[in-house]
């Protein structure tokens, strides 16, 4: 399976998972301190609009062609996932919005699979080589951010497993 094609599959998961619950269950926060299925929702479309403007970038320029990940990068990509823990994400996750409707999730869902095919293509025709810079691992060519995006995607299935527990103990 391409990285586009496990993407693609990845996003059906999440809009079947959508389509399952009531706009209640997706708002539900199993703590305080957590996301609902929404918010989380909220973070993968918001992470991968910003992921896929990377990709955007490295196909439009060679700047930062030499530029390296750092060797954490290295173990994420050689195993094609992130680790088996929770990650503590940057301050502003505690700012990720409830999403205004199930369909606003659903839409934007399907016009983020139009956007990867778009960008798939490119990724086939590419000529240049740059790289941009990750936060906390460095820099990525295109097509390490299109992958990065994608284990990002897997990586959160845990996180809404765990929600979708907390939704089975909790209805009545």
């Amino acid at each position: 399976m391409t990285t586009a094609e496990s993407f693609n599959h990845n996003i059906d998961t999440w809009i079947k998972e959508l389509e399952r619950n009531n706009f209640l269950q997706i708002s539900a926060k199993p703590s305080p301190a957590s996301w609902s299925l929404g918010q989380v929702c909220m973070h993968l479309l918001s992470e991968t609009g910003y992921f896929l403007e990377q990709v955007d970038i490295c196909l439009s320029t060679n700047d930062n062609a030499a530029e390296e990940m750092s060797p954490e990068g290295k173990t994420m990509f050689h195993n094609n996932e992130f680790p088996d823990e929770i990650i503590e994400g940057p301050p502003t996750n505690a700012n990720t919005p409830q999403p205004g409707s199930k369909e606003e999730l659903i839409d934007s869902f399907v016009k983020l699979k139009e956007g990867i095919s778009k960008i798939e293509a490119r990724m086939r025709k590419g000529v240049y080589k740059g790289k941009t810079k990750h936060p906390g691992l460095n820099y990525f060519n295109a097509a390490e951010w299109f992958q990065f995006a994608e284990m990002h995607f897997r990586h959160h299935h845990r996180q809404r497993k765990r929600i979708d527990e907390f939704l089975k103990r909790n209805s009545t």
